[in-house]
């Protein structure tokens, strides 16, 4: 509405012009507008409080039917924070609905692409390297499909889109380990599911969440602002040392147990045996959960510190670019 035509109209057509305005970014597909109200720390704090209450009710009761609230609940809190907060920072043209679709539908997808191409793998070491290799794959595919339309492909932006599809992931994910630990010969081991939940509860971040995240952070940092994605030499390292870290962190209990079993002067075949002693498996169980522990700490670290250099080299990059264009 032309400015001269507002002020003749009066205070109720500036108002419309101003709602005008306000509603052109949208409809241009310039960048949506994210508030931070901390509903993310708000979530986990509520859905905290909600959890220990069913966990204390399902104790109490005994009833079977709040096991799937329990494992719903247990299984999507940390992940659902982690879409909130990604929802509170990002920028761009993504929309509230885009992130929750990259969540939800990039979950659903992430875990039965995975679980087809995941069927024929064999045990072993190197069923560990192919797992990590065919979900990191899986995730990356998704980021890109989803991350199509997005603009401006910045390495931030990326990594927290990385971040939603990875914490949808993480959460079905979950919710598959949650139920089988549930689920046993002698009926449901309440136990069990609550370990279960609270262990990949506290690994979530560090784990499916992080290593998307440097997937998205290389992939849309490549692109370097421009409206279609670049393959690089960059974008296939973040993909192998992802997939390795992936491996490391699901082999870590097993070659951390063998590797406290030899320190401790015991072997594979004194175990298979029962020929190593109460003392000596003792002290082997504790040697086994330090390493265990120490194993996902270095490895979350090196994640970490991954992410932080990725993107400090593309923002340095951008910077660099836009420093050298020519002035209008």
């Amino acid at each position: 509405m032309d400015e001269a035509v507002q002020a003749r109209a009066g205070p109720g057509a500036r108002a419309l012009g101003a709602q005008e305005q306000h509603e052109k970014p949208e409809k241009h597909g310039h960048p949506h507008r994210h508030y931070h109200h901390g509903w993310w720390w708000k979530t986990l704090v509520a859905g905290l409080a909600l959890w220990i209450a069913t966990v204390a009710v399902t104790a109490l009761t005994r009833n079977g039917s709040l096991i799937s609230t329990l494992i719903l609940l247990g299984s999507f809190l940390i992940p659902f924070c982690v879409m909130l907060f990604v929802l509170e920072r990002i920028g761009g043209n993504i929309s509230t609905l885009q992130v929750i679709i990259a969540f939800f539908i990039g979950g659903i997808c992430g875990v039965l692409g995975a679980s087809l191409l995941e069927a024929k793998l064999t045990s072993g070491l190197y069923s560990y390297l192919g797992v990590g290799f065919i979900e990191e794959f899986i995730k990356a595919l998704l980021l890109v499909i989803i991350g199509w339309r997005v603009m401006p492909k910045t390495a931030g932006l990326g990594a927290l889109l990385g971040a939603t599809i990875g914490a949808g992931f993480a959460a079905f994910e979950s919710a598959g380990y949650a139920f089988n630990a549930a689920i046993t010969a002698h009926g449901v081991d309440l136990l069990r599911l609550l370990q279960t939940e609270v262990l990949r509860a506290i690994l979530a971040p560090v784990g499916h969440v992080l290593w998307t995240a440097i997937l998205g952070a290389a992939i849309f940092g490549a692109a370097r602002g421009r409206t279609h994605f670049r393959p690089t030499l960059g974008i296939l390292g973040a993909f192998v040392g992802v997939s390795l870290l992936h491996a490391l962190w699901d082999s870590s209990i097993g070659l951390t147990a063998l590797l406290a079993l030899i320190l401790t002067g015991a072997s594979v075949d004194h175990v298979d045996v029962a020929l190593i002693s109460s003392v000596t498996a003792a002290h082997a169980k504790t040697l086994a959960f330090v390493l265990f522990v120490s194993a996902l700490v270095v490895t979350a670290a090196i994640g970490l510190a991954t992410l932080w250099l990725i993107l400090r080299h593309h923002r340095h990059a951008t910077k660099n670019q836009h420093a050298s264009a020519p002035l209008a």
